[in-house]
């Protein structure tokens, strides 16, 4: 292995903390890409083959942090970050920290308060990709909070894939996060249960798949049209010249009806059926179906209509 100058802007010395999957992920492209890099895990064996392939181990994390003016920080959560960073608080000062642990927006901005009482420059991240992906000219890591360690640190973070700065709002980065998963695992889920239904009749999901997949979702389920459609959510405009709420609630009740008669579990139906009628009774029946997006909207949406009540 080739090692690298310090004072070569592009490859500036990093410090990694949290050797998971995606922590030793990081570290092996940050070495690839020649950054003098110090690493820390709780468990030191973890980090034998990247010392084998040029890393630095620290014994602590106050060694680890002072060998680098950036600290990337990858571990479970919050808590932990505050927890493993905590001792080394003192050596951190007037030193970067870009957090990409996941968590939530509050979680962020606690993380930032943190970090200005103890005189750390801070930088909350999120990683949209597996740990194969990272390096990748694909690989989008968003990041929100200081623009000016973004700046910065910015050949540090492209060398991990491709940086996406939302704005200064520190809990940008974990909200977009946190949204863009719901897209996943209700697209999963979606299909998953489509499948399950199908397979009740003992249709095989390799079957299925070549229709679902293979047609209806790039065909039929048009992103480039919900694209075109963001700006009527951002209006509140749901024309219904082609379909309507109730016309889609028809729809909703034969999935629901249907997965009960199957014997396939019918909690995911019933529950999008639910907020169509939501919102059909809320005045949006004659809109197209976008017009459940006013319902979501609302923070008492799951609250209305139980039968708890609160003191």
């Amino acid at each position: 292995m080739t090692t690298q100058h310090s004072t070569d802007p592009q490859h500036k010395p990093v410090t990694l903390v949290g050797l998971g999957p995606m922590g030793k992920a990081l570290a092996e492209t940050l070495l690839e890409k020649g950054h003098p890099l110090t690493i820390w895990n709780r468990t030191p064996e973890k980090a034998d083959g990247l010392v084998a392939n040029g890393a630095r181990r620290a014994r602590t994390v106050a060694e680890a942090v002072t060998a680098s003016p950036l600290t990337i920080v990858c571990l479970t959560d919050y808590d932990t970050m505050h927890q493993v960073l905590e001792p080394a608080a003192e050596a951190l000062g007037g030193r970067a920290v870009v957090n990409l642990n996941s968590g939530t927006p509050a979680e962020a901005r606690a993380a930032v308060k943190w970090s200005r009482e103890r005189g750390v420059d801070y930088l909350d991240g999120a990683i949209m990709v597996p740990p194969t992906m990272v390096g990748e000219p694909g690989a989008v890591f968003l990041y929100s909070g200081s623009h000016a360690v973004f700046a910065r640190h910015s050949a540090v973070l492209t060398s991990l894939g491709d940086p996406r700065y939302l704005g200064d709002d520190p809990g940008l980065a974990v909200l977009y996060n946190t949204a863009l998963l719901e897209m996943m695992y209700a697209t999963l889920n979606g299909w998953l249960h489509a499948t399950a239904l199908v397979g009740s009749a003992n249709v095989p999901a390799r079957q299925f798949a070549e229709l679902a997949l293979g047609w209806f979702m790039p065909a039929v389920v048009d992103y480039a049209a919900l694209a075109r459609q963001a700006p009527d959510l951002d209006a509140g405009h749901y024309p219904g010249t082609l379909n309507t709420l109730e016309m889609n609630l028809t729809a909703l009740d034969h999935i629901t009806r249907t997965s009960e008669e199957q014997g396939v579990h019918s909690g995911h139906p019933r529950l999008m059926k639910e907020i169509a009628e939501r919102a059909i009774a809320e005045g949006h029946g004659g809109e197209n179906y976008l017009a459940v997006y006013e319902l979501f909207k609302k923070a008492a949406l799951s609250e209305e209509g139980t039968s708890t009540q609160r003191p």
